[in-house]
């Protein structure tokens, strides 16, 4: 297998799906009218609902989705089970699921005010599974929150290059924003000024290091130096605790080197196995909750629609010269093109912690986004349904950035394969390989591999700032009326970040992936779920939708309980375990328990509703009106 191949089958598949599949639906079942007034038209607000034009509306919704699933899930699945089965979930997830359950949560919100899908649930099933479903919507974001900062807190410390290019990124966000609505300039000028300005920041962080020499040494470059002189000043007091990590999964932990051992590092102790919890690591993690906090309060046009737009230029711009590169290199460079990883690891890959990992059910919540994602389904209901001008650009919007992110996936399957490592740190070193052939040699390996880092970092980030936006938004519709100080944004906001920084400090990360991949792709089921109850109470062939949430839903069902399981065999039976990671395995387990409490009546109102619409006679047609005379 070569890089090539991966290129040919995504396009083949992307494109079948897209023009003969997902058109049918559109045009036959949903029926999308561009007459229809939609909520964006009828309520604009300037804040939520807000027109917008196709072409920006399906950047930043393609951004808003795609973060570290179909980077790190995908790496993770090819890890585990090898590169074969992953990208077979991947195409054919995509194809029949993930673009279903995108565009059809946003056209069901779009039909119905531009309601969430609590409300939605609220008015077609029962007042029930509203609370019910903003008590699981809620636990389930703080999963993902707690994950991506997770992975982006360790990226940041350990990558001295990256911050400058994202504090560059927030700066270009606020001025987007401006010249856009404020100042009316020309969507293209505006791309230039900011997309170019971002991409050179992030340029400028490698500047005087030599990134050929290994260890790379950041204290040489005027901007990495000053990032490593200010975790340096602040990791003087020394570790703050240490947990432990039986999976080996979590980012501070070095791969093997040629001998097969895991060296010691300033965040890890091969001897004991312990991970230090430094103080840059805390500061890295306030400095991502602040860029979080923009744009969980700040108006959408303000921050998190032009930051989401900036990442998907330079997400694109990644994904479309990889491409290039994956395309060419079996020709001008066949090292490079030449997988490295295993094609298939078998159905139950032998564990050294003793955790079980069988193919079903766990690697269809591993690869938690580029095949199907809940956050598609909850994001586009609450956020691009609210900015969609025509109804007829659901479909270019939804499915095809659901299309778009299963491209990403497809990158970082070809990257880790070539690279054959795990971790950002294959996604980087693949990617920084592809870029050197994409451009005939002209971006270094060292600089596209700092590229791929800064990448990643943009990835994650501009889709986490929306993670907490909708988390205050729940906390208050949820909690509101029992106190009011959960309606003001900025308490539910601090409420959430606190809540996701005490489950991230503690918790053991693969397992915290993998609970968040069950709840995400369990999101994903009750989403389809009300659109499938929906269907049924307009009398249109709910098949599309239906047939993938039930296998969704039994299969995350399943994962879920195995994720308990293998918390509590390979830490809570383990004695000599921190307490923190004790702790924070119950935490997990407890809302494990509760995700699956929640989800079982949730399916169970569902099927109920289910059953009524579809026994339920047919409205009949209104008169004609009579004619005048």
């Amino acid at each position: 297998m070569n890089t090539l191949w991966v290129v040919i089958f995504g396009t083949i598949v992307i494109y079948l799906a897209y023009n003969f599949y997902a058109k049918r639906i559109d045009r036959e079942v949903i029926q999308a009218d561009p007459k229809r007034a939609t909520p964006a038209r009828m309520y604009t607000d300037g804040v939520d609902f807000m027109p917008a034009s196709r072409n920006v509306l399906y950047g930043y919704h393609f951004k808003s989705i795609a973060a570290a699933g179909p980077i790190v899930g995908v790496i993770t699945g090819v890890n585990l089970w090898g590169w074969s089965p992953s990208i077979l979930w991947l195409l054919i997830g995509v194809s029949f699921i993930g673009w279903a359950s995108d565009y059809s949560a946003i056209m069901v919100a779009v039909r119905n005010e531009g309601n969430s899908l609590s409300a939605i649930a609220h008015r077609l099933i029962s007042p029930r599974t509203r609370t019910i479903l903003f008590l699981f919507i809620f636990f389930y974001l703080l999963l993902i929150a707690g994950a991506f900062v997770g992975i982006l807190a360790p990226t940041l410390g350990a990558r001295p290059d990256v911050p400058f290019g994202i504090f560059v990124l927030a700066l270009m966000g606020l001025l987007a924003g401006q010249m856009l609505y404020k100042m009316k300039v020309d969507l293209v000028v505006v791309t230039l000024v900011v997309v170019v300005a971002t991409i050179l920041a992030m340029a400028l962080g490698p500047l005087g290091v030599n990134l050929a020499k290994a260890p790379v040494d950041w204290s040489q470059g005027p901007i990495s130096g000053a990032i490593v002189a200010i975790n340096k000043s602040v990791d003087t007091a020394g570790p703050l605790y240490t947990v432990v990590d039986p999976t080996n999964a979590d980012p501070r932990i070095p791969a093997p080197g040629a001998d097969g051992k895991r060296p010691t590092t300033a965040t890890y102790d091969a001897a004991t196995g312990a991970i230090k919890v430094l103080p840059s690591y805390l500061l890295w993690a306030v400095f991502l909750l602040v860029f979080s906090y923009l744009g969980a309060n700040l108006p959408i046009w303000r921050f998190a629609q032009p930051v989401n737009y900036i990442g998907f230029w330079i997400t694109g711009l990644v994904i479309i010269l990889s491409a290039l590169g994956a395309v060419l290199a079996p020709f001008l460079n066949p090292a490079v093109a030449a997988f490295k990883a295993a094609a298939f690891k078998g159905f139950l890959p032998a564990q050294p912690t003793g955790a079980f990992q069988p193919l079903w059910p766990m690697l269809f919540v591993t690869i938690a986004c580029g095949a199907i994602s809940g956050w598609h389904a909850l994001f586009g209901s609450v956020g691009t349904a609210r900015q969609l001008e025509y109804e007829t650009d659901g479909l270019p919007v939804g499915g095809g950035a659901m299309f778009s992110e299963n491209a990403l996936g497809l990158l970082s399957l070809t990257a880790v394969s070539i690279s054959g490592g795990a971790g950002g740190v294959a996604f980087a070193s693949g990617v920084g390989r592809l870029l050197n052939v994409g451009t005939f040699g002209a971006l270094p390996v060292g600089y596209g591999t700092a590229l791929g880092f800064g990448a990643f970092v943009v990835i994650v980030l501009t889709v986490t700032q929306l993670i907490f936006r909708l988390m205050r938004v729940t906390l208050g519709e949820w909690l509101g009326e029992a106190w009011g100080g959960f309606k003001n944004q900025h308490v539910a906001t601090v409420v959430s970040m606190i809540a996701a920084t005490l489950l991230l400090l503690s918790g053991t990360w693969v397992y915290l992936w993998q609970l968040f991949g069950a709840s995400n792709q369990l999101m994903a089921a009750l989403s389809l779920l009300i659109v499938t109850v929906w269907l049924a109470s307009t009398k249109r062939n709910p098949a599309f939708a239906g047939i993938p949430m039930l296998f969704m839903y039994v299969t995350t069902m399943a994962a879920t309980l195995v994720t308990a399981y293998n918390l509590y065999v390979t830490i809570l039976l383990r004695p000599s375990l921190s307490a923190i990671s004790v702790w924070g395995a119950w935490a997990m387990i407890i809302v494990a328990i509760l995700l699956f409490a929640t989800a079982l009546v949730i399916g169970l109102d569902g099927w109920q509703a289910y059953v009524r619409y579809r026994s339920a006679p047919p409205r009949a047609a209104p008169a004609p009106a009579r004619a005048r005379g």
